[in-house]
């Protein structure tokens, strides 16, 4: 743990629509992506070179999950000092200032976990965390990265230098609030919950009774580890049927996933949003209308969907997600 703290102060010093964008803002993002792949791996000896390349055309790179497992690619937890410096500065080109704040503190509950598990539950390591590059990095042509690991799953798509897709964007908590030891009242995903929360309260009786798809909350977010998003109709109550101020609230949210990421993805994304109309956006929620007992909630326009699921260990663990309904992966729905 104290050699990843060291790491990040290190990086600290140191579809997006898919095409439907392509060309309307200058990418900056994508060259830094670039640049920060390459002198990663030109870092690397030829053994973590094996591991964390693959080709573009890989199956792999559609083999997402945000579970503890196995998986492809080079943990943070082989690479030296300057290694892991580098590894963190890539991640960090792939998120805003509050994205990597939520994805390294994603990373630090693995610490809290192994200490409330004593060893009985799976693998704890917040250096468990693997790097994955798919192709060749450059402003020319097609390449893609991917970090992964428990409640943590970011991937990216490039060409020609422009950011071509960013999802699935997965972030997840355990414990969504920590509730003993010296990090007591940590809460890594407060704004996705919180602000859907005071929206489905503001809502009067019937308004909440259109809002809600279901007594009680399913079990988890739809389509883990698909390579598509999930395609039934939106559920819950519609934007235009919301007063000003809950269409404020609306936004808000919305704008608290995209936010987390680099400033070109989430204006892209926000773009897409108001370009689709927000009349076609639908909020539903789904179990307790706060946060004792298991709670979900989807928001979902014809370009994205967010899913929300707090439901496990006492509804004590988050996951949620940012999905583009047009495809993720930079790939159509259609051609799938």
């Amino acid at each position: 743990m104290h050699r990843m703290r060291a790491s990040l102060v290190l990086a600290s010093a140191a579809v997006v629509g898919l095409s439907l964008w392509a060309g309307a803002y200058v990418d900056q993002t994508g060259s830094r992506m670039a640049v920060s792949a390459d002198r990663l791996l030109k870092s690397l000896d030829a053994d973590q070179s094996d591991k964390i390349r693959y080709a573009f055309e890989s199956e792999e790179r559609l083999n997402w999950h945000f579970i503890p497992r196995e998986r492809k690619g080079l943990p943070i937890k082989e690479l030296k000092g300057e290694q892991q410096a580098l590894a963190f500065g890539l991640i960090e080109s792939g998120v805003a200032s509050s994205g990597f704040l939520k994805a390294t503190t994603i990373m630090s509950l693995e610490a809290v976990l192994r200490e409330m598990e004593q060893g009985r539950g799976p693998l704890r390591d917040p250096e468990r965390y693997f790097l994955t590059i798919f192709g060749t990095p450059s402003d020319r042509g097609r390449w893609g990265w991917r970090v992964e690991g428990h409640h943590l799953s970011l991937n990216f798509v490039l060409d020609d230098g422009k950011i071509l897709a960013a999802t699935p964007a997965f972030f997840g908590s355990n414990p969504a609030e920590v509730r003993q030891g010296p990090r007591q009242g940590l809460r890594t995903l407060v704004e996705r919950e919180d602000r859907a929360i005071r929206l489905l309260q503001a809502l009067d009786a019937d308004q909440r009774k259109t809002a809600t798809f279901a007594e009680k909350a399913p079990a988890d977010v739809r389509a883990a580890h698909t390579p598509q998003p999930p395609t039934e109709a939106p559920v819950g109550i519609a934007y235009s049927q919301l007063n000003r101020d809950q269409q404020a609230m609306l936004r808000a949210l919305v704008e608290t996933y995209a936010l987390d990421m680099p400033e070109e993805v989430s204006r892209a994304w926000l773009g897409e949003v108001k370009k689709a109309g927000f009349d076609a956006i639908h909020f539903g929620w789904a179990g307790t209308p706060d946060r004792s007992g298991g709670h979900a909630y989807r928001v979902q326009g014809p370009t994205f969907v967010i899913e929300f699921n707090n439901t496990q260990n006492e509804a004590n663990h988050i996951h949620s997600i940012w999905r583009n309904m047009l495809g993720d992966f930079g790939i159509p729905v259609a051609s799938r």
